[in-house]
């Protein structure tokens, strides 16, 4: 009688490993009750975090705020089902949010349909670069990302944050200009204009996440302080609003730039119908033959122009909106009645009216506090981004920097939590569903998401046990986009500017900057050059980052440049200590004996070179030199000429070059080069006791056998 065969045969283990690889989300299957509620919980938990938050980092990135929601929908949600952590929490996150704003201020004014456009591009490049690092199984690229200069710009990042959202919980307006510590002050000299009701707003908010994390940490303190803020708005009419026509202004000057701003988006109107039509010839243009063919040429021409043109026009509209938006109107009844400059003349009731926009020669007044306004309803529309070679290569810098620091804080939240629930988490499988994520969100309107840590923390917390808990928490999301958005109109813009305040208060870690400057100096010169070029060069901070890894790169070849090298001194029990000066001539004076610690390559071979003549120019007695070779690591192929080189050339002078106790991987690469051969197999020593008793007989002029190469 035959034996049944197990059910779990070799091939049906690989076809299962096979089938996790491509979907590492049937692992978490099968699942007991208690997993299940565990991350129905938590998905339920993040989801409330994650609505207030998600639309507060949307404007942080620029963006109007219903998009937060369209990229913690999606994203979230494909994160999940492909990444390696069970914890993770992916979606819109507050650095990832500035550096996009960063990337996109020099291309298009912010908030508008081309600075959505370059957005969601930017997410799909994003997305691109981490898929493809991830199935190269290139995870490891991130460790050109230092740690001390991850958080010098975490830190510097974070306080930027925090400033850019100082305006909105005073209810200010504040320029951008590429100074932003000067935006920043400028700012703040209008602070005797700061509209009250926005202040109270945010800082009560602030106070409620506040009181909650310190004595109701179950609550989520975020949700807590929109809920009551938002009914609060609804009910003593924050938002109020009125329109008049552009000839009610009293002022000439102010007149002429609302009409300016309404005559250049006309303009840019024009030029984007131009350009839609234009790319559709263009498309179809090489299907036409040879003379298609330089018609397509010629378009492409002109569609760069337009492109030009329209992004000029973009950014002088922004430039005179914030002009009309800095100037606090005054109106005695009705503001279509007439509105002067404050500092012309006094209200009746003391409003202040400020412009919020110019649409169709009409004003929009602001006399309240602003608000989140109108969401769309219904989920976002699928569509492929709008790709340009013009775009692509403004963005692909931006867009690799987003790329590398998105997926550090990702992958050192994920690890910080593993650590707690000892899950091994693959970093190429985390890259892969990172840029899943931003592939997915491109193609629904999002913009670049990475890991939060604040909601992964309420993810763990909340008792999550695999990824299903953020699955659920993107399904809400998109119930929110469905049927609740109408609840949002009211949520001022000071408790998103709260909101975002309090998340990053954390960030600011000054603390660990000080530890790598105790650490080792190099470390801590990358930190705080980092944190400092990072404030200083706001809003551009991708370049803050950029010149910190420089650095950090440059500080570390400078290390590895000069390597330590000492001179030993052989006792007379066979061992080695370091040696000074004068114990250097001994009884042993014609042989010198050099300690070198660390790879034997290109960027230090000369430093090698000059420690090995410059011992032998204080020693003229010396004959021989060994070099005690355990602490060279490796050796390439700069190391291996400068070896054969010195041996010669120290040949010629009368003076041996020997090796002893060389690793492995370092004898294997003389024999490969022939190297070997020129040092000689009785100059390769196993050990240091071998190495100094053959050249001190050899010295001595007494015949000793050798002891062979060294591994031999």
């Amino acid at each position: 009688m035959n034996a049944t065969p197990p059910a779990d045969t070799p091939r049906s283990a690989r076809g299962r490993g096979l089938a996790q690889r491509l979907l590492p989300f049937l692992r978490w299957w099968p699942m007991d009750a208690a997993s299940l509620r565990g991350d129905i919980i938590a998905g339920i938990s993040v989801a409330l975090v994650l609505v207030p938050q998600s639309m507060a980092y949307a404007q942080l990135a620029g963006m109007p705020a219903y998009y937060g929601l369209y990229a913690g929908f999606l994203p979230v949600i494909i994160a999940a089902l492909w990444g390696s952590s069970n914890q993770l929490a992916t979606g819109p996150a507050a650095v990832c949010s500035i550096l996009t704003a960063a990337a996109l201020a020099p291309l298009a004014a912010t908030g508008s349909e081309a600075f959505v456009a370059y957005a969601i591009l930017l997410a799909f490049l994003v997305g691109a670069i981490q898929l493809a690092l991830g199935l190269s199984r290139l995870g490891s690229v991130v460790n050109f990302l230092s740690h001390p200069v991850i958080v010098g710009f975490t830190s510097a990042a974070a306080i930027i944050i925090g400033l850019s959202q100082v305006n909105k919980l005073l209810g200010l307006p504040i320029g951008r200009g590429d100074f932003f510590l000067g935006d920043i002050a400028a700012m703040l000299r209008q602070l005797p204009e700061a509209h009250l009701p926005s202040v109270a707003m945010g800082t009560f908010a602030m106070a409620v996440i506040w009181a909650c994390r310190r004595w109701l940490p179950r609550w989520p303190g975020v949700l807590v302080a929109v809920a009551l803020t938002t009914a609060a708005s609804a009910w003593i009419g924050f938002e109020r609003v009125a329109d008049a026509p552009l000839e009610a202004l009293a002022d000439p000057r102010m007149q002429s730039v609302a009409a300016e701003l309404q005559q250049a988006r006309l303009r840019i109107r024009e030029i984007e119908a131009r350009l839609a039509a234009a790319r559709d010839e263009q498309r179809q243009a090489p299907a036409k033959g040879g003379g298609g063919r330089e018609r397509a040429a010629e378009l492409a021409y002109e569609v760069e122009l337009a492109t030009l043109e329209r992004d000029d026009l973009a950014r002088e509209s922004a430039l005179r909106l914030r002009e009309l938006r800095s100037v606090p109107l005054v109106a005695r009844g009705e503001p279509s009645a007439g509105l002067a400059r404050a500092d012309d003349a006094s209200s009746a009731d003391g409003t202040h009216w400020r412009i919020r926009d110019v649409r169709d020669g009409r004003l929009r007044l602001s006399a309240g506090g602003e608000v989140v306004g109108y969401i769309p309803p219904g989920l976002p529309a699928v569509a492929m981004p709008a790709f340009s070679w013009e775009a692509i290569r403004s963005l692909l810098a931006s867009a690799l920097v987003i790329a590398l620091v998105g997926f550090v804080e990702s992958i050192s939240i994920a690890k910080s939590i593993a650590a707690r629930t000892r899950q091994r988490i693959d970093a190429n499988q985390e890259l892969v569903g990172q840029g899943l994520a931003n592939l997915a969100g491109s193609f629904t309107q999002a913009f670049p998401t990475i890991g939060s840590f604040s909601r992964s923390a309420v993810n763990f917390s909340s008792g999550a046990r695999s990824g299903l808990a953020s699955v659920i928490t993107g399904l809400l999301i998109m119930a929110t986009l469905l049927a609740l958005t109408p609840l949002l109109y009211h949520l001022p813009q000071a408790v998103l500017a709260g909101v975002i305040i309090m998340a990053v208060a954390n960030l600011v870690s000054l603390r660990a900057m000080h530890h790598a400057w105790v650490a080792h100096r190099h470390d801590g010169i990358a930190a705080w050059c980092t944190f400092v070029l990072t404030l200083l060069l706001a809003p551009a901070i991708d370049y803050g980052v950029l010149a910190g890894a420089a650095l950090a790169l440059g500080l570390y070849l400078y290390r590895t440049m000069r390597p330590r090298a000492t001179t030993l001194a052989p006792q007379a029990d066979g061992t080695l200590v370091e040696a000074g000066g004068a114990e250097a001539t001994d009884a042993r004076s014609r042989l010198a004996v050099i300690g070198f610690e660390g790879s034997l390559y290109f960027a230090n071979v000369h430093w090698f070179e000059d420690v090995v003549l410059e011992t032998l120019a204080a020693r003229p007695q010396v004959r021989a030199v060994l070099v005690v070779g355990d602490g060279i690591g490796e050796v390439d192929a700069s190391g291996v000429d400068a070896l054969g080189q010195l041996a010669e050339r120290l040949r010629a002078s009368g003076v041996t070059l020997a090796l002893c106790s060389l690793r492995r991987p370092v004898i294997d690469v003389l024999e490969r080069t022939g190297i070997a051969q020129v040092l000689g197999a009785d100059n390769l020593f196993r050990d240091t006791a071998a190495a100094l008793a053959a050249l001190e007989a050899r010295m001595d002029g007494t015949t000793r056998a050798p002891t062979g190469p060294a591994g031999h």
